[in-house]
């Protein structure tokens, strides 16, 4: 009985990871090789200013990041989350 369920379950489960981890190894090694184009796309400049995120110290682009005016001034954040928080504050 423990014989079977290793032959048609276990050892079947064994060797489909094992082939998963290899093709997964040489499909990142593919993409990693291929230049990316994100930045191009989604229309975000590189350089500009950079100004530092009050709750979390993250330095963020002016040009790409979330802003809030607070008394006058733009305070820049580097996610709504931490937009969230500050204004929890």
């Amino acid at each position: 009985m423990l014989r079977f369920l290793f032959l048609r379950f276990i050892l079947p489960l064994i060797v489909f990871l094992i082939i998963r981890s290899i093709l997964k190894s040489i499909w990142g090694s593919v993409n990693s090789s291929v230049p990316s184009r994100q930045a191009k796309d989604e229309g975000v400049q590189p350089g500009g200013e950079l100004r530092q995120d009050p709750v979390c110290g993250t330095y963020v682009a002016v040009n790409s990041s979330l802003s809030r005016t607070v008394n006058g001034k733009p305070v820049y954040f580097c996610s709504a989350a931490c937009r969230d928080k500050y204004r929890a504050a």
